[in-house]
């Protein structure tokens, strides 16, 4: 059956005959264009009133107002995203069932840009970092598939996201034919073959990755059908109002490693005329870029200095490619985003930032690798603040969730207070929200999966909606979210519902900020395991400090000089207990209140609910454990260490009933920066054997610190 040309009914004005409203708007806007499809999904055409859409720049910047005129409604924009976003908002009030007929608001952005962030898998041969885990390694595909962008840029859109940024350690080699290294274009899309664990990084094998043997070609495509790929892929993002940025690590060249004399040394001048020639012609190639960042990473001599010192290389390359580029298209700008890694600002400012022609901000890691853990992270206003300050420079703020990735997380408090919380604008220049361990692409681990695979942004709607909507504005309440959930599952009460995903999503920022390890390689939640130290046991946990400043006692400092006017170990203990309670309660009311039985969705969010239940359990458990057990070691009462051994007796059940519950759900997989999921394997045997380490424990004997193995380098 052919599609209805129900775009065109927004664009010129016209009557279609199966709509009772008569709908104007701007022409050629594509914006108002998916408004239009989207009031047309939201109501039959009876709700739909009669409406005239129009662009008035005296509004605000994304700005918007929908007022009642002469019968009918009219969406003002102050520009298309503004127009797109009046649009969307009468179509939700629409999909709500609220009468709309004399609706009369007017809205603006909180934050002006709101974003996400990818680490990208183009290829095997053109890896991101870290592309070790499964999410990317089963999502390469998946950015290659207009399908797959169609349907994550338009839910962007759809949750008040204006930008996208993509990160990849070269992306240039798997998007550009260059006319000077026509061997570095890498054609096709492939996948590794080669065996990846827990411990290596992919990127790292550098030219290995293009031996044939460690890679299957899957997509036959000619690198001119990529270039018209990504130029498709970033029109439809700014047709949907998104700006896309792509974002390297330095110094990588996949692709063109041993070819036409380019390697990775910093010095190598060859690799600097090939990179300033990729920066120039991906700027030429990809005419809706909106702009790139770089950052000068851990492949880099940091301490080298002279001509080829850090930011003068990045100037060499990224600075003169750019002004190349902009000499051949003068009215072209591009933004640029200088991370703030491994450099130093003075000489950021000195050897680049002065001279870079464009807008250009920082990048930060605001909360480093630990978006769930507290709403006002310290970092920026300790480390970077007074130089943004200083210098005038506004900064992205990289929201890092390295935290949470298998289960459905919902708290609209917590990312309300976080909102607040971020600099004001100009400082700011806008955030962008992702992973460095995890590829938001298509879920593939689901033990009862759609087909096609669903789109993580669909999966995690409701956090992804969080993060989006209330950038836009932080006035939404709980009755808005309230309606949300109401419309998602009618066969549940949307007030239970509401109260029991948000107390189960307090569990996980408790046990991170109590348990605290900045970076990403450093701790994953959801399998009590970090790269380098594997799982972490009652001795890491007596050894590892909560966040400091945040009113909470570590083990060794409650057993040793207890404060009473700080939060203690079992104090937290007793509260993820009590969350936990209160989740599992609010499940039982959930399941025996339904009107009807829950669909796969609601099943499978009671599921993730549970699941952060039972692992609050085990964190409370294991915290008492280890309390238990650091005080027998220091007073040596044997009493002490049998209770010990029965909190972590305990702590292992609730592990096998946490593992029992994700496994009825999901696949294992490898989670790149950390390990797998092995829940009810090794990770299982690991929580028994805490009980071990207690019955073995002896007094005044204290165990080598849990990061010996940094003294070995």
């Amino acid at each position: 059956m052919t599609r209805p040309t129900y775009f065109l009914v927004l664009v010129i004005g016209l009557y279609w005959s199966a709509w009772a409203a008569e709908i104007h708007a701007p022409v050629n806007v594509p914006q108002a264009e998916f408004a239009a499809q989207k009031l047309r999904e939201a109501a039959p055409p009876a709700k739909i009133p009669n409406l005239k859409m129009r662009i008035d720049p005296m509004l605000p910047e994304q700005g918007y107002a929908i007022r009642p005129a002469n019968g009918g409604l009219t969406v003002i924009g102050g520009d298309a995203r503004g127009l797109m976003y009046g649009g969307l908002e009468l179509a939700e009030r629409l999909r709500f069932g609220e009468d709309v007929s004399v609706l009369s608001i007017e809205n603006q952005p909180f934050i002006k840009r709101r974003g996400l962030k990818m680490n990208i898998p183009l290829d095997a041969r053109s890896p991101s970092y870290d592309d070790s885990g499964t999410s990317a390694r089963m999502n390469i595909e998946q950015v290659w598939s207009e399908d797959f962008w169609h349907g994550f840029l338009d839910r962007m859109a759809e949750h008040r996201y204006n930008t996208l940024t993509l990160w990849c350690n070269h992306p240039f080699a798997a998007m550009l034919q260059l006319e000077d290294y026509p061997d570095v274009a890498l054609d096709d899309v492939a996948v590794p073959t080669y065996k990846i664990d827990d411990q290596m990084l992919p990127q790292y094998m550098q030219a290995d990755l293009q031996t044939p043997e460690n890679y299957e070609i899957i997509k036959t495509m000619p690198m001119a059908d990529k270039v018209e790929f990504w130029r498709h892929v970033m029109r439809y993002a700014k047709e949907r109002g998104i700006d896309i940025y792509f974002i390297t690590w330095n110094i990588w060249v996949h692709g063109a490693e041993g070819k036409y004399g380019i390697g990775h040394s910093q010095t190598n001048e060859a690799t600097i005329a090939y990179m300033r020639e990729s920066v120039k012609q991906f700027v030429l190639t990809y005419p809706d870029l909106k702009g790139i960042g770089i950052t000068c990473g851990e492949h880099m001599q940091n301490k080298l200095e002279g001509q080829n010192a850090v930011e003068k290389w990045m100037w060499k390359t990224y600075g003169q490619g750019i002004v190349d580029a902009k000499a051949e298209q003068p009215g072209r700008e591009v933004e640029f985003i200088h991370r703030t890694w491994y450099s130093g600002m003075d000489v950021m400012m000195d050897d680049f930032i002065s001279k870079y022609p464009d807008p250009i901000s920082l990048g930060f890691k605001y909360a480093k690798a630990r978006l769930y853990s507290i709403p006002n992270p310290p970092f920026f206003k300790e480390q970077l603040q007074a130089d943004c300050e200083k210098y005038n420079l506004s900064c992205w703020m990289n929201l890092r969730n390295d935290d949470i990735f298998s289960f459905r997380w919902g708290d609209p408090d917590y990312v309300r207070e976080y909102m607040r919380n971020l600099p004001p604008e100009p400082l700011l220049a806008g955030y962008h929200m992702g992973s460095d361990g995890y590829v938001w692409g298509r879920e593939f681990t689901s033990i009862e999966p759609d087909s096609p695979r669903q789109l993580e942004i669909d999966k995690h709607w409701y956090k992804f909606m969080l993060w989006g909507r209330l950038g836009f504005d932080p006035a939404l309440d709980r009755a808005f979210f309230e309606k949300q959930l109401a419309n998602r599952f009618p066969m549940v009460g949307s007030e239970p519902l509401y109260d029991t995903w948000q107390t189960a999503s307090k569990i996980v920022p408790l046990v991170n900020t109590w348990h605290w390890r900045d970076w990403d390689h450093m701790w994953s939640v959801e399998i009590c395991a970090s790269k380098k130290e594997g799982y972490h046991t009652v001795n890491h946990f007596i050894e590892f400090a909560p966040l400091p400043e945040q009113g909470m006692q570590s083990i060794d400092a409650f057993v040793r000089r207890p404060n009473p006017e700080l939060k203690s170990p079992l104090a937290v203990a007793n509260e993820l207990d009590q969350l936990a309670a209160q989740t599992l309660a609010g499940l039982s009311v959930l399941k025996s209140g339904a009107s009807s039985p829950p669909n796969k969705e609601l099943r499978q969010t009671y599921g993730d609910l549970e699941a952060f239940a039972r692992l609050g359990q085990y964190y409370a458990d294991k915290i008492r454990g280890a309390t238990a057990l650091h005080r027998f070691r220091v007073e040596g009462e044997k009493k002490i260490r049998r209770e010990a051994v029965k909190h972590l007796k305990v702590a292992s059940g609730h592990w096998k009933q946490y593992a029992g519950v994700a496994s009825s759900q999901y696949n294992e997989q490898l989670f790149a920066r950390t390990s797998y999921t092995d829940r009810d394997g090794r990770l299982l045997e690991l929580a028994i054997d805490d009980i071990r380490i207690a019955k073995e424990a002896k007094h005044n004997e204290f165990p080598p610190s849990a990061l010996a193995w940094k003294n070995k380098k």
